[in-house]
C-alpha cells in the first residue's frame, strides 16, 4: 500500500527538479543539435539542387555549343565538298576542251593528208587508166 507522507512531496520534488537538469542538460542541447543538423542537411540539399540547375544549364550550353559547331563543321565541310567539285569540274572541261582541240588539230590533219592523197591519184588517175588498159588488152595505149 501507498502511504502519503512528506517523502511523496520529496520524490515529487526531486523528480521536478531532475526534469528541469535533464532538460537544461540532455533534451535541450540535443535538441538544438537536431535543429542545426536537420538546418544544415536543408542547407545542403539546396546546394545540391543549385549545382544540378548549374550542372544542366551547362550541359544545355554545351550541347548548343557543341550542335553549333557541328552545323558549322558540316557547312564547311559541304563548302569545300562543292569546291573541290566545282574544280574538279573545271579542270575535267579544261581536259576536255584540249582533248577536243587536239583532235580537231589531228582530224584536220588527216583530212588534208586525205584531200592530198586524193588529188595525187586524181593526177595520176589518167595513167593508172591507161597502164590498166595497157595490160588487160596486153598492149600500151
Amino acid at each position: 500500500m501507498i502511504t502519503t507522507d512528506i517523502t511523496l512531496l520529496f520524490q515529487i520534488v526531486n523528480m521536478v527538479v531532475l526534469m528541469f537538469i535533464l532538460n537544461g542538460v540532455l533534451y535541450k542541447p540535443i535538441r538544438r543539435v537536431l535543429r542545426e543538423r536537420a538546418a544544415k542537411m536543408r542547407g545542403m540539399e539546396e546546394d545540391i539542387a543549385k549545382f544540378e540547375r548549374n550542372a544542366r544549364l551547362r550541359q544545355e550550353e554545351v550541347d548548343a555549343k557543341m550542335a553549333k559547331a557541328s552545323g558549322k563543321a558540316k557547312a564547311a565541310l559541304d563548302a569545300a565538298r562543292a569546291e573541290g567539285q566545282q574544280a574538279g569540274d573545271q579542270r575535267l572541261a579544261a581536259i576536255k576542251a584540249e582533248a577536243d582541240s587536239t583532235r580537231e588539230a589531228k582530224l584536220a590533219e588527216l583530212k588534208a593528208e586525205i584531200n592530198g592523197a586524193r588529188t595525187a591519184l586524181q593526177e595520176n588517175l589518167q595513167g593508172f587508166a591507161n597502164d590498166m588498159a595497157g595490160k588487160i588488152l596486153g598492149r600500151s595505149l
